[in-house]
């Protein structure tokens, strides 16, 4: 991780985009101008944050944040940027749950103002696990903390993810559906296929993802959504993706890849995601966090919360990990197309949890 450069987010002047907030600011609170703007050192690849304060008498909030969608001259890792989903997505926990998520403001879908349609909402206070160095390191505030603290960390972030499946309507929650037919899974896998095949146009393809996907075809759950039906899921269902204040979440953030589907999809990112970044710290030599977010428990913490027995996890754990692979390969790509790595004879040697998805598919993993 320390000798991989850290690929760049964005080919956007800040001090640029935060004159052109300035002025559209003014228009929707008059007198009013951000100030101390700041984009954070984990801005994302996706969407980009911008930080900052509002200068005026009786702001909606003094601290803010911005999403705007993606740069498209900073080759995009995904090809459609929705603000507006997200921002509708986000009012919609917020309505209809007691999971925290930030006050939204703002949707601008007009894209002349920034260069790319964004939304407004109140900043939230706290801390994030961070991803680089991940928080599985020595050094990060939760592998510094105790036992006892991430238990209650875990337990907090388990408890949102069931409050978010069992409280959003899903009949309110219809403009998540997919495109396609089929069940909402196979709507989801076809989605993620499609994702690919954009991923490596004009590139070289992933044997190992195409590897993965035909597992995923020949292990296909007999009942993948079962009697609970459909809910709707997170997409991004991770603990580096929640503030914390001090060890309760405050925050619950990015949910540009909510869906409708089985809430095994939620289940298996946040599970795999965590696997990820503790099997990266064990081959770096450090012991990790490997107690924490332990499959086997978190199955069973949430089916005690929702009376809903996590089924086909075997499965949902390797599409996590599959998918995971589709963004790191784009995301290795961005790196190639600006020039940060040279492009390698295999593909697959992009993909870091490489050794992992291979394991998962033989069946020698878990």
């Amino acid at each position: 991780m320390s000798s991989t450069p850290r690929p760049r987010t964005t080919t956007r002047d800040p001090a640029e985009l935060t004159r052109r907030l300035s002025t559209w600011l003014a228009v929707r609170l008059p007198g009013a101008r951000a100030v101390a703007a700041t984009v954070p050192a984990s801005n994302g690849m996706s969407s980009e944050t911008l930080l900052f304060d509002i200068d005026h008498p009786r702001p909606p909030a003094r601290s803010c944040a911005l999403r705007l969608a993606a740069d498209p001259a900073a080759y995009t890792v995904f090809p459609t940027y929705d603000m507006a989903r997200q921002y509708r997505t986000m009012r919609l926990v917020a309505e209809h749950t007691d999971v925290p998520v930030p006050r939204t403001f703002w949707l601008e879908e007009d894209p002349e103002p920034l260069g790319a349609p964004f939304f407004v909402m109140e900043r939230a206070q706290g801390r994030v696990p961070p991803d680089v160095m991940p928080y599985t390191y020595e050094g990060s505030w939760l592998h510094a903390a105790t036992d006892a603290e991430r238990a209650g960390l875990e337990a907090a972030t388990v408890s949102a993810l069931a409050r978010i499946h069992d409280q959003v309507p899903v009949a309110e929650a219809q403009f998540l559906a997919l495109p396609g037919s089929g069940s909402a899974l196979r709507r989801h896998v076809a989605a993620q296929w499609a994702y690919y095949t954009w991923v490596v146009t004009g590139r070289e393809p992933s044997p190992l993802i195409e590897r993965g996907f035909a597992w995923l075809a020949d292990h296909w759950p007999p009942d993948a959504e079962g009697a609970d039906g459909t809910v709707m899921t997170w997409g991004d269902a991770r603990v580096g993706n929640i503030v914390y204040d001090g060890f309760a979440p405050a925050a619950v953030l990015d949910w540009e890849m909510a869906a409708l589907g089985p809430r095994e999809l939620d289940l298996g990112w946040m599970i795999y995601l965590h696997r990820f970044f503790q099997d990266l710290t064990e081959s770096g030599g450090q012991h990790g966090l490997p107690d924490f977010l332990r499959r086997e428990r978190v199955e069973e913490r949430y089916a005690r919360l929702t009376g809903h027995e996590p089924r086909a996890m075997d499965f949902h754990t390797l599409y996590a990990a599959l998918r995971h692979a589709v963004v790191m390969l784009r995301v290795a790509y961005r790196q190639v197309h600006f020039g940060e790595v040279p492009a390698p004879a295999d593909p697959d040697a992009l993909i870091m949890h490489r050794a992992s998805l291979e394991a998962m598919i033989e069946g020698r993993y878990w």
